[in-house]
């Protein structure tokens, strides 16, 4: 609700609540008098619980230590202090958590508490059913309205069922709550006790992005188009990638969590949710986790709709959006493309939460996408979180089939439909360059990739992203030129053989028309100082397809460099060659060379012209039906 909103509650009009509702209006001992030996007791999630009414029943405890015993609280996630998860009320309370936070996590580790791992779709029947039953749901509303209404506000995911299903549900009232349209309201008579107390709600401020994030940021961009549907996951990587959707258009949110980072998307304009194919025209999610100007921007916005989460978490109803583009992130990835976010080898770190709801729903979808975002490294960067295999005792929260994309700092990796070798070789392209030998090393133990797979470590092996560039040829057509990754060899087999006797015979000058692993590594595994490869790449990130190569090798002696590109035969005279050739004159100058040589068939008067229209200095010399060139850069711009 909006400060002057809350500021309006005066003690007149608390007291006229009181009257009309003389019934839910009790002392503090007579409301936790209700709470029994053994109850369960359900807490609001994150930054809806409950504040005060939480140290209230602290005090109570404190007051009356055996007054209950061995009770059972059940919650989402906690951001608060959970105090109940404190040694001092172990005989009192003993936490069962269907997600870990910072503030549970050391409680869960030595034993002090329990988790539960659920798809969190499925938490509102457990509730409902009994399976796990509610006792006393203690819970955070807004004031109610003219017609006796409150809202459950920036909570609603689990909380609705399990006011349903409590014998006993006491709400703390807070007018800073914001009234969010949707599947929010309780009716006072559904509620037994009110406690009113103002304060503000808590807050959850996700990291700056650094320039790590940044870098991931942008490579989801990429990904994610105009007219797209989207989740964002817990932490603070998904929230802070947002940032680089600001220019997209016509997205629409489809999301357990709503954060900051949605809210600005919203007030900029990138997201209207007029394409959505359900909810249209609305912004649908479960939670938020925010700041005060985002709670106060929920607050009576029709657009915006929170529904419980077996609405927003159910895979058939997030399928059903077209295009529906899930962001999460992990703690691991392996060289199979199986991930965890809920543990750390055998020690439970968050949970399974939403994550695998919106991924295997997102893969469902028309023209959907699950992408994985995550730093490289972890610990200071001493850990790389793209491992051979998940450490011992941790949970794939996501198998083999359920992730299309990942994507760190480096780069983005294709997994979906790649074979185990292929998924190895991407996966080891977006890991930090220190852990990449011993990844490939693993690998090849594991008989993951071939057993002679090349690779050079170190600066001289690094992928030059910088070098990535987008261009136009003179007919028109879009191309990616990029360096050739070491991830590239599917593409480049298939580029070879799509191409004409002709078109290998004037780029070898042989008649070897084969082109095995062993030779394409070559091509595919390159010193970076000492030689490039430029691939001209049509297609999106999930189907690429080089209708070009361009390269040169270094010769120190005479700081030139030996010049070849082929382009393929459907795709030639677009303007392909002229774009590689310009390219590649660039980035040899920059290098300090002076020029090109190459050798070309005599024949071969396509690219013999295409080189005598670079302007170049040039010499030639007919030795047995081959031009032998020497091209001098001289003074040309």
């Amino acid at each position: 609700m909006t400060s002057r909103a809350a500021n309006d509650w005066s003690e007149a009009r608390i007291e006229a609540l009181r009257r009309r509702y003389p019934g839910k209006f009790a002392g503090e001992e007579v409301i936790f008098g209700h709470v029994h030996p053994g109850d369960r007791i359900f807490v609001g999630t994150a930054c809806g619980e409950p504040q005060y009414l939480m140290q209230a029943l602290m005090r109570y405890v404190e007051a009356h230590p055996k007054a209950f015993l061995d009770a059972e609280v059940i919650h989402v996630w906690t951001l608060g202090v959970a105090p109940y998860a404190d040694e001092r009320f172990k005989d009192n309370f003993r936490l069962n958590s269907f997600f870990i936070g910072n503030s549970t996590r050391q409680a869960v580790g030595r034993g002090a508490a329990d988790y539960t791992p659920i798809f969190l779709s499925q938490v509102p029947h457990l509730l409902r059913s009994g399976r796990e039953p509610v006792d006393v749901a203690m819970i955070q509303v807004s004031p109610p309205d003219d017609h006796g209404y409150v809202s459950l506000g920036i909570s609603v995911d689990i909380v609705k069922a399990a006011v349903e299903a409590a014998s006993l549900v006491v709400a703390q009232v807070n007018p800073r709550m914001p009234r969010v349209h949707g599947d929010t309201f309780l009716h006072v008579e559904e509620i037994d006790y009110l406690v009113f107390h103002e304060e503000p709600l808590l807050e959850f401020e996700a990291r700056a992005p650094d320039d790590v994030v940044q870098r991931i940021g942008r490579h989801v961009a990429r990904l994610v188009e105009d007219g797209d549907t989207i989740q964002v996951g817990y932490g603070s990587i998904p929230n802070a990638v947002l940032t680089a959707l600001k220019d997209k258009k016509h997205l629409g949110v489809h999301s357990e969590l709503l954060t900051d980072g949605i809210v600005e998307l919203i007030r900029c304009g990138a997201i209207d949710n007029s394409r959505k194919t359900l909810d249209r025209g609305k912004t649908v999610a479960s939670f938020c986790m925010g700041k005060p100007s985002t709670y106060e921007f929920l607050h009576d916005n029709p657009s915006i709709e929170f529904r419980t989460v077996d609405y927003t978490n159910d895979p058939r109803i997030i399928s059903a959006q077209e295009r529906m583009t899930a962001i999460n992130s992990a703690l691991e990835v392996d060289l199979t493309g199986q991930t965890t976010a809920e543990s750390v080898g055998h020690t439970f770190w968050s949970g399974i939460g939403g994550h695998a709801d919106f991924m295997r729903g997102a893969v469902l979808s028309r023209g959907g996408k699950t992408i994985v975002a995550l730093p490289s490294t972890a610990e200071n960067g001493t850990i790389s979180r793209i491992a051979p295999f998940l450490k011992e005792g941790a949970g794939a929260t996501l198998i083999r089939g359920d992730v299309q994309y990942v994507i760190t700092e480096y780069g983005i990796a294709y997994l979906h439909g790649k074979n185990i070798r292929e998924r190895a070789m991407s996966l080891i392209a977006i890991a930090h360059p220190k852990f990449r030998p011993e990844l490939v090393e693993a690998a090849r133990q594991h008989r993951l990739i071939y057993r002679d797979q090349a690779f050079i470590p170190g600066k001289h092996g690094e992928y030059p992203e910088h070098l990535e560039t987008r261009r136009t040829t003179r007919t028109g057509l879009s191309v990616l030129l990029r360096p050739v990754k070491i991830s590239d060899e599917p593409l480049l087999k298939d580029f070879f053989y799509s191409l004409s006797q002709r078109s290998m015979q004037r780029r070898f000058m042989s008649e070897r028309w084969d082109m095995p692993h062993e030779r394409l590594q070559d091509f595919v595994v390159i010193d970076y100082t000492k030689e490039m490869v430029i691939l001209a790449v049509v297609g999106d990130v999930d189907h690429e397809q080089v209708v070009g190569m361009g390269q040169y090798a270094i010769n120190e002696a005479s700081h030139t460099a030996e010049l070849a590109f082929a382009v393929l035969d459907e795709f030639q005279n677009k303007g392909i060659g002229w774009e590689l050739i310009n390219f590649l004159t660039y980035l040899a100058k920059r290098e300090g060379l002076l020029g090109f040589t190459a050798e070309v068939l005599v024949e071969n008067r396509p690219m013999l012209h295409l080189l005598e229209k670079m302007g170049f200095d040039m010499e030639r010399r007919n030795d047995g039906g081959v031009w032998e060139l020497r091209m001098s850069f001289g003074d040309r711009s």
